[in-house]
């Protein structure tokens, strides 16, 4: 059986076989989950969200026109489902749990160099929360769900310059809000 794209499934859903977003959803899945916790630091909330993008995509499939790749409009739909839940509460995603890098580490026979780089990796994290939201999802969506600047631009509806030029912003930011924590 031959491997079908994305846009092809995508396609397929439009057309009513609605058990083809399932193959999307074990696909991407993962990869949408580390985006909503890179962005709401809660394991529970982003897992719910995950599915609420992918309900969003069912609901709203006329949208993805398949111009270009499903990923790009999968991940506006994940930005605007993660944007729509802060506006419902309230709030902004700032919310870092410690506890979830203190397990990282191996308990009392942890080596000095692990318990350095925990402790690196926390005041990063509170960097991270320090970053406008704006600059925390592009953070994310470059270095850690790997997006190239052209599906970031076309996500944001920016220039790909633009991108760059954020991306570059955002980086400084984050080094000096890390400096301020680790002094």
């Amino acid at each position: 059986m031959e491997t079908l794209s994305d846009n092809e499934l995508m396609r397929k859903v439009q057309k009513g076989n609605i058990d083809m977003m399932g193959l999307l959803y074990e696909r991407y899945n993962r990869q949408l989950y580390r985006f909503l916790y890179n962005m709401t630091r809660q394991k529970e909330l982003s897992e719910d969200l995950v599915q609420n993008v992918f309900i969003r995509m069912l609901k709203y499939n006329d949208g993805f026109k398949g111009h270009g790749e499903f990923r790009t409009w999968m991940y506006r739909v994940a930005r605007n489902v993660v944007y729509d839940h802060f506006k419902r509460a309230g709030k902004t995603p700032a919310h870092t749990d410690v506890a979830d890098y203190e397990t990282r580490i191996e308990g009392d026979h942890a080596s000095d160099m692990a318990m350095v780089k925990a402790e690196e990796l926390r005041a990063l994290e509170a960097a991270m929360t320090m970053l406008s939201i704006e600059n925390r999802e592009l953070l994310v969506l470059c270095r850690y769900q790997e997006l190239k600047y052209s599906e970031i631009a076309t996500i944001l509806n920016i220039t790909e310059g633009a991108v760059k030029v954020r991306i570059h912003r955002a980086l400084s930011q984050l080094k000096d809000n890390y400096l301020r924590i680790d002094n």
